[in-house]
């Protein structure tokens, strides 16, 4: 949806026009089977959310793949507000890479975004015979109307953190993003913006053996990842890492939405903390700790300790909060980062988690919390898992929550995920004083599918949001 500039192309034309966008109608969700015992494509969920329909809060259409055993993840645009200059540019295709399978598939969300259709898929014999590339995961569009994604690795499952260049009418691979050089041994996420002439990746793990499952043994053999590569953005060229040590395993990286502003965020999941990461005035990228969530001492786990395991985190359009996922702790929590150096914790909630009372883990010894947090039960159904992805709408009023991570993972964490299913909840934000409340009229059971009981991951709107959408 265009801003109100006349011809121009999709998105809008700064981060704050964004918020004065229309409020959100509709939702896309991938939904996985994997790991389930259910033989059945994974499925792209169209949701809606318009209060004012009879459907709301209904999955009123379903997109199957044509395969099986795909897990789908992460999705991104054929264009975003990285194109609004361009009036021949549209936001017409969503792409869906699949994390296990290694395909790429490109969904018509234009002709009718009420009921997507399969445009074309991108075979994985094409990420590995023109770039050697596999296990797709995040994909965002460029100003020059590509679409880049970044991949965990080999078509042999080994770590290799490169990146795939797609033709944005096509949707041809056209090979490797960068242009030789040394390649980080594990790739993940990552946020690009040319004014400063920078892309910076994170690392999550080797994909054959993530894949089976999380063993702390493997972080301690350099199966995980620590750092934050930083890309020379015209040279597609490697020229810095940031180490955050060992058992960090930095995952999403979001740079704040101002394109002037040369610094963002970084969760880095194992060792529970948030870096803010910024330029320094020699022009060297550097990483600072700026929040920390302590592991808490448990009984009944797989550890004697358990980290809050930070999944995601996202940034509200006028840089003023920041809010990220505990998936095993269990809570969602919102900080004031007007001060970006110093984050003020404004909101709290806690969304299900392994540290319910009345569950099999016992906290001996916790530096946050003085009891463990009650059980969260909306319209009668306890929650299952831990708080995930994570979605805000325009106006930064409400945050759309999901509670599965990967499917391997949920199995061995969660594995009441796999029978129950994944849910889709809603938090009321108060952007005035900070603040979050669940709002209780708000629930989505996935566990309720036509087909069974399913995963649902990543939210996009149809119209782009805060993750999917970058300044130039």
């Amino acid at each position: 949806m265009a801003g109100k500039c006349g011809a121009c192309g999709p998105g809008y034309a700064s981060p704050l026009e964004a918020m004065k966008g229309p409020r959100e109608q509709l939702l896309y969700l991938p939904c996985i089977y994997r790991n389930t015992g259910i033989g059945a494509p994974d499925f792209l969920a169209t949701v809606d959310v318009d209060p004012k329909s009879p459907r709301y809060c209904q999955v009123i259409h379903r997109l199957p793949m044509p395969h099986v055993g795909d897990e789908l993840h992460h999705s991104g645009w054929n264009a975003c507000s990285s194109c609004h200059g361009d009036p021949g540019k549209s936001r017409r295709f969503l792409i869906l890479p699949s994390l296990v399978s290694s395909r790429v598939y490109v969904v018509d969300v234009a002709t009718d975004p009420r009921a997507p259709k399969l445009h074309k898929v991108v075979e994985a014999e094409e990420l590995a015979r023109k770039a050697n590339a596999a296990f797709p995961h995040t994909s965002h569009c460029l100003g020059s109307g590509e679409i880049l994604i970044s991949c965990l690795g080999d078509p042999d499952g080994n770590g290799k953190g490169t990146f795939v260049l797609l033709d944005g009418e096509t949707f041809e691979v056209k090979g490797n993003w960068e242009k030789g050089g040394k390649i980080p041994n594990l790739g993940y996420d990552f946020w690009y913006q040319p004014r400063h002439n920078v892309l910076l990746s994170t690392e999550w793990g080797v994909p054959k053996v993530l894949a089976q499952g999380f063993d702390p043994k493997d972080v301690e053999k350099g199966h995980y990842g620590r750092h934050i590569n930083v890309w020379d953005w015209r040279e597609r060229r490697l020229v810095q890492e940031l180490d955050l040590g060992t058992g960090s395993i930095p995952l999403e990286i979001r740079f704040l939405h101002d394109p002037g502003a040369a610094q963002g965020f970084v969760g880095c999941a194992l060792s529970g903390d948030i870096r803010r990461f910024y330029r320094s005035p020699e022009g060297k990228w550097e990483a600072e700790k700026v929040i920390e969530v302590p592991s808490k001492k448990v009984q009944g786990w797989l550890l004697p300790e358990m980290p809050g395991l930070i999944t995601d985190i996202l940034i509200s359009l006028d840089d003023r909060f920041l809010y990220f996922s505990n998936w095993l702790h269990g809570d969602v929590r919102q900080y004031d980062i007007s001060d970006p150096r110093n984050p003020k914790l404004v909101g709290q909630v806690f969304l299900g988690g392994s540290i319910s009372k009345g569950g099999a883990v016992t906290v001996v010894e916790d530096r946050e919390l003085r009891d463990q947090p009650e059980p969260c039960v909306i319209q009668g159904k306890r929650i299952p898992g831990g708080p995930q992805m994570l979605q805000l709408s325009l106006d930064g009023r409400r945050l759309y929550v999901t509670t599965s991570l990967f499917s391997a993972w949920d199995r061995q964490f969660y594995p009441g995920l796999l029978k129950e299913g994944s849910v889709l909840l809603q938090l009321d934000v108060d952007t005035a004083r900070g603040g979050l409340a669940v709002n209780p009229e708000f629930l989505l059971d996935f566990g309720k599918e036509p087909g069974g009981p399913c995963l649902a991951h990543e939210v996009r709107y149809p119209g782009g949001d805060c993750t999917s959408d970058i300044w130039l």
